[in-house]
C-alpha cells in the first residue's frame, strides 16, 4: 500500500516536470511586456544631496509663561521662523502693528505663511496690519494660540516655508507633549 502511494506521487512528480520551468514560474498573461513597458527592466538613478532632514521647528508644548521649542524654554511672546526662535515684543493683540511682522517680510526664503497665535481667544487683528502682509504676498492665519501652536507643526511637518507669531495663553492654560504626558 505505501508503494502505492510512492508510485502514484512519482508519477504526478513527473508529469509536472515535463512542463518547461518558466512555465511554472512565469504567471499566464494576456500579453508579454516588453522592456520598455516594464518597470523591472528600467534603471532608476537617484541623487541624494542630503542624508537627513533638515532640523524644522516644532512646538512641544506652551503654558501661560511661555513655549518649549525643539526642547527649549522660550518665555513670553515669540516669534518662530524657519530655524531660529526670537523674542517678539508685544504684549496682547491689541500691541501687534505693521512694524510686528516686518521680521517675516525681510527674511529669504519667502514666509508663505504666518500663523498667529493671539492667546486663549482668537482676536482680530487690525485691517492695515493684515492689508500690509497681504501686499507683500505673506498669508496670515489669525487664531488662539493652541491651535496656532497645532497648525504650525502641522503647516512645517508638510514641509512649508512658515511662520508664528505666538502669544501665551493667560490663566492655567497648558499642553503637554505626547511624549512628557504620563499614561
Amino acid at each position: 500500500m505505501v508503494a502505492a502511494f510512492v508510485l502514484r506521487g512519482l508519477c504526478r512528480a513527473q508529469a509536472a516536470l515535463r512542463c518547461a520551468p518558466a512555465e511554472l514560474l512565469v504567471p499566464r498573461r494576456g500579453h508579454r511586456l516588453t522592456p520598455a513597458d516594464d518597470e523591472l527592466y528600467q534603471r532608476t538613478r537617484i541623487s541624494l544631496l542630503q542624508r537627513e532632514s533638515p532640523q524644522s521647528m516644532y512646538i512641544d508644548s506652551y503654558s501661560s509663561r511661555g513655549f518649549m521649542v525643539n526642547g527649549n524654554r522660550v518665555l513670553g511672546p515669540c516669534a518662530l521662523l524657519p530655524h531660529s526662535v526670537v523674542q517678539w515684543n508685544v504684549g496682547t493683540h491689541r500691541d501687534i502693528i505693521e512694524e510686528s511682522f516686518s521680521l517675516f517680510w525681510l527674511l529669504e526664503p519667502r514666509i508663505e505663511i504666518v500663523v498667529v497665535g493671539t492667546g486663549d481667544r482668537t482676536e482680530r487683528l487690525q485691517p492695515q496690519v493684515l492689508q500690509a502682509l497681504k501686499q507683500r504676498g505673506i498669508a496670515v492665519e489669525v487664531q488662539d494660540t493652541p491651535n496656532a501652536c497645532a497648525t504650525f507643526n502641522f503647516l512645517c511637518h508638510e514641509g512649508r516655508v512658515t511662520g508664528a507669531a505666538l502669544i501665551p495663553p493667560p490663566g492655567g492654560t497648558m499642553l503637554t507633549s505626547l511624549a512628557q504626558a504620563p499614561e
